[in-house]
């Protein structure tokens, strides 16, 4: 196993290490044993910048070779820029957590143990090239943010905002495993390296496209896309430092890397390029509007994070086009894509800072309403220019990193007018229209949180604390991140070479080879169509937040609440839940015979079925031993005890009667020549009669409201069924033969390798000897259990009668 396979699994490790020292540590915060593994990886992740400029880094760990699935790790330009900033930004989120959660107060140990396992569950999606390894910590991430965001598990609504995630995100990586598989049966492997490198080859298959809307499924619940955007809100219910670490750089972005990832496989369907342009625009919009009807800041960085990941998965759907041309070096095909990533980089930066303000805010006001709030940038001045920064970054104004992305989304939708594929140059006209008015609201919903938090009058008497400024550790993460912010939007091209360029070719292939290709980011470009959408945006959302108190009790009763679709899953979860207790009261009886019944019938119907549908009903009578009239005695000895079973009322008789069954089933064995089985039967007949004899006597009589035996009833259906499917079994096992018999090689070896000349009895004793000898524990165990029923039934019955 290699550094890199130990750098993913560290986190999970340390997660271990907490609980089982954690009550040795309580002198100290646990945050400060946990911050340096985030650290540590983050410095080591920095080692790679020079090797991904290069080319890639691939280490593979054997796991299940046999099935193809190994641990194997790439590190390239894409899987690179994740990796920094689940560690960075991970790094600066613990260490504000020390800050902000109280070391007396709450459950540290659970808190970091959780954190930790969702770092090595992020770095496991974005580092694995296997399909079922990148499933199974896309999985981790689920079950982790589940605890996360249910870590106050004492407030119903961090339960409903857990399960909510839950459901959904575990829902959309059902489908993606679905597309997963699809994708080995086309090219019969797990390797993405493998799969993309036979794109063109897999392109016309009849699995292509459902294997594509799979994977768009995982991604979009994952990334918070309309319509599975709804449980992203309700996780605002989680602490702020999980808020701030799964909104701007891990949990919504793991979508995003799986769309990434597979653009050079899909991006060949005109399918993939629509579907992710229409539904990331949808979102963009979507998010934006909700978001300026929010009181809670939270809940307003919330709708925020929805409409910018919009605004991402928008970019890489138009960037599928740039697949489609030789001549990448022209910025007018790969500009999405650069656009793409880069404001990946920037939404991690300006809104990981603007959920470290909003927890200080809360953390030193007791609120997050901006009703309440106001006035606090004479009192929190750092806290306010943090929140400046960060704000105006979102709203894409200079000379803020934010600013230099948003202009990039802006010319990436007016080139898109100008495409000549797939109808882009007439129908692309509805995004560039759908994203101007998105970002119109985007720079007032900016708005609405800065002036209304900073500005204006303060409303002290609202406040349920006396508002102050920060302590210097809330104050550094965030602070670090605004300088980010603003550092890059006055020098982009920092990082153009090292992060940006690596990442852009990782997701067009082709640009790896292109000498030309190079990612050059300027501040002022002139006088640009862009520009003036810029300026209008600004017009415009400038007049939208000054008559916001106009125009959001419009937006905020327009829709009917019956259409919803938050609405929508909480009556789908209702109906869910109560036709679940419905069907558990129906089904689980609570009697034995109920169950055996169930048990039955399956077992009809899948062994029969299995019979029919393979063509393994195999019935030839030729080979068949002549039946004879003593063969013709036996059967009826044994119809008859059968009926006086079934119509017996007395548990004593039909014990007796189920013996005799068995004893004459034992002749069947002598005639055949069979003795050791003959032996074998009478005594497991001899035994069992005598247990349940021992058994029955302690259980009550038959009462009058028994069922009594009738011929047409549901057991009469499932006996005769049972008895035609083992007989059709037997029939068909008789004459099929698979394999070689194994006869002979027990014929050649019993003597010589066990010295018995009894093969029946070596074959029990020696070639089976552990078989037989887990099946004489099973009847002890059974003894054992059957030996203490009865004991604590004739206790019971003691002490009953005692009390009397």
């Amino acid at each position: 196993m290699s550094l890199l396979h130990l750098a993913i699994i560290l986190p999970f490790v340390v997660a271990i290490i907490i609980p089982i020292i954690y009550k040795w540590t309580k002198k100290i915060h646990t945050g400060w044993l946990v911050l340096p593994v985030p650290i540590i990886l983050f410095i080591y992740f920095l080692s790679f910048i020079p090797k991904t400029m290069n080319g890639s880094t691939v280490e593979t760990f054997q796991w299940i070779p046999r099935y193809g699935i190994n641990f194997t790790v790439v590190v390239d330009g894409l899987s690179l820029l994740f990796a920094l900033l689940i560690t960075g930004i991970g790094s600066l989120v613990v260490f504000y957590s020390i800050y902000y959660l109280g070391k007396n107060k709450e459950r540290l140990n659970n808190f970091y143990a959780f954190l930790m396992i969702f770092m090595t569950a992020m770095l496991g999606v974005v580092l694995s090239d296997n399909l079922i390894v990148l499933y199974l910590f896309w999985e981790l991430t689920s079950i982790s943010s589940f605890l996360l965001i249910g870590y106050w598990y004492h407030r119903e609504r961090s339960r409903y905002g857990a399960r909510k995630s839950m459901m959904i995100t575990v829902f959309g990586g059902l489908m993606m495993l679905g597309g997963f598989i699809m994708l080995h049966i086309m090219t019969d492997s797990f390797s993405i390296r493998e799969i993309l490198a036979a794109s063109e080859a897999i392109s016309q298959n009849a699995l292509f496209i459902p294997a594509m809307i799979l994977i768009l499924l995982g991604a979009f619940t994952k990334s918070a896309q309309v319509p599975f955007h709804i449980w992203l809100p309700d996780a605002m219910e989680a602490p702020t430092p999980v808020s701030a670490y799964l909104h701007s750089a891990t949990m919504v972005k793991a979508g995003i890397y799986v769309v990434a990832r597979f653009t050079p496989l899909f991006a060949l369907s005109p399918i993939w390029f629509w579907t992710i342009a229409i539904v990331g625009t949808t979102t963009l919009l979507w998010g934006s509007i909700n978001a300026t009807k929010k009181n809670d800041l939270k809940a307003i960085l919330a709708y925020s994070t929805i409409s910018q990941l919009g605004l991402i998965m928008t970019l890489l759907g138009i960037g599928a086009a740039s697949l489609h041309f030789d001549n990448l070096s022209d910025d007018i095909y790969v500009l999405a894509i650069v656009a793409a990533v880069f404001h990946l980089f920037n939404h991690a930066t300006f809104k990981g800072s603007l959920f470290m303000m909003v927890g200080i805010i809360d953390h030193e006001t007791g609120t997050r309403d901006i009703r309440r709030l106001g006035g606090l940038m004479r009192i929190m001045p750092i806290t306010a220019t943090i929140a400046f920064i960060g704000t105006f970054a979102m709203a894409g104004l200079p000379p803020f990193n934010g600013f230099l992305s948003k202009e990039m989304f802006l010319e990436s939708l007016l080139n898109l007018t100008k495409l000549n594929l797939w109808n882009a140059d007439t129908w692309g006209i509805l995004l560039l229209i759908v994203g101007f008015i998105a970002s119109v609201f985007t720079f007032t919903y900016s708005m609405i949180i800065f002036f209304k938090t900073f500005t204006g009058k303060q409303k002290a008497y609202l406040l349920p604390k006396k508002p102050h400024e920060a302590p210097f550790g809330l104050l550094l993460s965030p602070a670090i991140l605004a300088f980010l912010v603003l550092f890059i939007g006055i020098f982009p091209n920092v990082i153009a070479a090292p992060i940006l360029e690596p990442a852009v070719k990782s997701i067009v292939p082709s640009l790896a080879t292109n000498a030309d290709f190079h990612i050059h980011i300027g501040l002022w470009h002139g006088i640009t169509p862009a520009l003036l959408m810029t300026v209008g945006i600004v017009i415009l959302g400038t007049i939208l937040y000054k008559t916001h108190r106009f125009w959001k009790p419009f937006i905020t009763t327009r829709v009917p609440k019956k259409l919803r679709i938050g609405k929508s899953y909480d009556k789908g979860m209702s109906y869910l839940e109560q036709g679940s207790y419905r069907f558990t009261m129906t089904v689980m009886t609570g009697w034995l015979r109920t169950y055996l019944n169930y048990m039955l019938f399956a077992f009809i119907v899948l062994v029969l079925g299995s019979l029919i549908l393979t063509d393994s009903l195999n019935l030839k009578f030729e080979n068949l031993t002549s039946v004879t009239l003593v063969d013709f005695v036996l059967a009826a000895v044994i119809l008859v005890t059968l009926i006086g079973i079934v119509f017996s009322k007395s548990r004593i008789t039909s014990i007796i009667l189920l013996g005799a069954m068995g004893y004459t089933i034992s002749i069947f064995f002598v005639i055949a020549r069979a003795p050791d089985l003959a032996l074998t039967q009478l005594i497991i007949e001899t035994i069992s009669v005598v247990l349940y004899l021992l058994v029955f006597y302690h259980l009550p009589q038959f009462s009058n409201i028994e069922e009594k035996p009738r011929f047409f009833s549901v057991k009469t259906f499932l006996s005769i069924g049972i008895g035609i499917t083992i007989t059709l079994v037997a029939l068909s096992a008789y004459d099929t033969t698979f394999y070689d018999s194994i006869s002979q090689y027990y014929i050649d070896n019993t003597y010589k390798e066990a010295a018995g000349k009894n093969i029946v009895n070596v074959i029990l004793v020696d070639f089976r000897g552990f078989d037989t000898l887990f099946e004489t524990t099973v009847l002890a165990i059974a003894s054992i259990g059957i030996f203490t029923m009865i004991k604590l039934r004739l206790t019971k019955r003691r002490d009953k009668n005692e009390n009397q």
